[in-house]
């Protein structure tokens, strides 16, 4: 194992100036997943297990948002969410339980609520319901994202460390080129946010910083059949 005195953000800055590999690249048709930008993780100052990375964020991925469906790609909002007994978070919410606990995110509850700032299209958008970490695990979006042929995924959303990556490696694994808007993810830590930055940049996602996802969205053509 190397060892080294600088900082994950170091490393992440170093990466970014100097990248080592090759960019995965957008293929022909993207989706949007924006992860658990619900209030038990956005409301900072309301609830303990929020926190806020770039004060922008929401703004960025409302502006993702309607670039995707401006040219009909798939636009996915995710949260969590539990039944009354906790019991479909499974052993994940046995660590703890309090107020706070993950397995407390009640379905209806605020903290299951969306950010009031997101502007989400009920009616094009899709929304899931996840249980655990992965985007991917357990809910409809393979079968989704196979029905409009998307071969590139682009995340956003929180946290970092946990659940975005965790998407960003099942998005891989099911050989989707994996895109992730630096600005529009956030950890509750600086140090965990960085090393999980830099460490999928070198294996798993190209990290673009928003305004180039967002540029390279506005010029592809739009999906057959999409509504301008």
């Amino acid at each position: 194992m190397q060892t080294s005195d600088k900082t994950a953000r170091q490393l992440y800055d170093e990466f970014k100036a100097n990248p080592t590999r090759k960019r995965f690249g957008f293929g022909r048709m993207p989706a949007l997943i924006n992860i658990d930008l619900q209030k038990a993780y956005t409301g900072v100052g309301e609830f303990a297990t929020a926190y806020e990375t770039d004060p922008k964020q929401v703004d960025y991925v409302n502006e993702l948002a309607a670039a995707f469906r401006e040219r009909g790609f798939p636009v996915v909002w995710t949260y969590v969410a539990y039944m009354a007994s906790g019991e479909d978070c499974g052993v994940w919410g046995t660590r703890s339980d309090t107020p706070d606990s993950l397995q407390n995110i009640k379905v209806g509850s605020r903290r299951a609520e969306f950010d009031d700032r997101l502007k989400i299209d009920q009616v094009r958008d899709i929304i899931v319901n996840k249980r655990m970490a992965s985007a991917f695990f357990e809910t409809n979006l393979g079968s989704i994202f196979t029905f409009h042929g998307d071969d590139t995924i682009v995340i956003t959303g929180g946290s970092t460390s946990g659940c975005v990556r965790a998407t960003v490696v099942d998005s891989l694994s099911r050989s989707f080129r994996t895109i992730v808007a630096e600005e529009c993810v956030a950890d509750k830590h600086e140090s965990p946010h960085f090393a999980n930055l830099y460490d999928m940049a070198v294996k798993y996602a190209d990290v673009l910083p928003v305004a180039e996802v967002l540029q390279h969205i506005r010029q592809m053509a739009p999906a057959a059949g999409a509504a301008r």
